[in-house]
This record gives structure tokens, sequence and C-alpha cells, in this order.
């Protein structure tokens, strides 16, 4: 409770205001962030993406990958410069209303000791059971699910466990798909996957990037 309770160091400014819809656009301007003192992950990084882009972001582990979608995500603030969005510095808006337009999938996906449908609907609290299905169909979800006795209502085990790492992955792009945001961040969503998952969900990305508004971030 305790760490619940902690205050972020990540903060609305004062005269922050609501994002209105996005476009997509991304840049990084003159960006340089450390997590330690005097240890740089990124050095004045410029970065520009226009909507509708799909861009890699290939490196060794500890190059600062993940630290790009963490500072789009505004889970942190650069030390110098600033992250863009349509041509504003992310911090004039209130933090949970640019989120609220960010679509993630991550390496180790984070599920719920609840159904499948509850776990996609996270996503979006207001989705339909149709909106479910539709999105567990583009994620190439729905057969699977549809194969188990109780379908969509199939409790899962903590953090997915009593599913296959592919069967996991597909669940969160379904979750993903749901929110419908104009961007996509994909933080190495296929490591880990045998040969023949990490090809299904690749191929299930690029669909979901089709389906999209705005720039994919892999």
């Amino acid at each position: 409770m305790e760490v619940l309770e902690e205050a972020s160091d990540i903060a609305d400014l004062p005269d922050a205001v609501s994002t209105p819809p996005l476009r997509g656009e991304v840049e990084f301007a003159d960006v340089s962030f450390a997590y330690r003192a005097n240890v740089p992950v990124l050095r004045s990084l410029n970065l520009h993406v226009a909507p509708g882009s799909c861009v890699a972001i290939v490196g060794a582990s500890g190059v600062g990958k993940s630290t790009l979608v963490s500072l789009i995500l505004r889970l942190y603030d650069p030390d110098e410069g600033c992250v863009m969005l349509d041509g504003c510095d992310m911090r004039e808006y209130k933090i949970e209303s640019v989120r609220s337009q960010i679509s993630t999938v991550r390496q180790d996906t984070t599920l719920f000791a609840t159904s499948i449908q509850e776990n996609i609907r996270y996503g979006n609290p207001e989705a339909t059971e149709d909106d479910i299905r539709r999105c567990a169909e583009l994620a190439r979800a729905h057969h699977f699910i549809s194969e188990f006795p109780e379908g969509y209502e199939t409790i899962v085990g903590e953090q997915g466990v009593t599913l296959s790492r592919g069967q996991r992955q597909r669940i969160a792009i379904a979750r993903a798909a749901l929110r419908e945001a104009p961007l996509l961040l994909l933080d190495e969503p296929t490591t880990g996957l045998d040969e023949i998952n990490e090809l299904a969900v690749t191929e299930v990305l690029n669909d979901l990037a089709r389906h999209g508004r705005g720039p994919q971030f892999w």
C-alpha cells in the first residue's frame, strides 16, 4: 500500500490541458536522459516520425530502446530537450490524456486472474462484446478462445499462466486494438516466442498497424 500511495515524480503541470485527438506525429528534440547521474542512456537524440509511419529501433540491450517507449508514455521526463506530440511539448498535456491515446504491446504481457473477455476489455472499459470479438478476430485469438468450454468467459490464471505465451500475446494485441489509439508502441513483443509463434504474432501486429491511425514503433 505504501508503494501504491507514493506520489509519482512525474506530475501534470499546473496549466496542463487535455490532449486533443492526436494525428500521431512524434518528435524527440535534442533529448538527453539518464536513470543515474553521469550515466546517460540518450544523448542529444533527434528523431522525427510522421503520422502513419512504421519505425523500428534496433540495437543491443541497454542502448535505450525501451527508454524511448517510456519517454513517449511519459513515465519519465527528459533531462534535456523535449518529446513532442503533433508539434507540442507533451508536458503541456495532462498525462492521462496522453496515455489514453497510446496502445502498447510489451515483451511481458500483463494479464489478470479474470475472464479473457475482461482482460481484453481492459483496453477500453466501454467496449461491447461485439467490439471485443472483432478485436480478438483481428488478433487471430478468436479461434483458440472459442475452443475453450467457457469461451470468452474462461478464467485465466494470474499473468495468464494457463495460456501459452503466443496466446497471451494475442490477447494483449486484441486489447491494444480495442483502444483504437493513434500511437502503437511495441517493446520487443515477440521475444521468447518460438519461430512459428513469432511469425504469427508479427503478422498480427502488422495487421494491427494497418488498422491504426498513427505511427507504429518497434
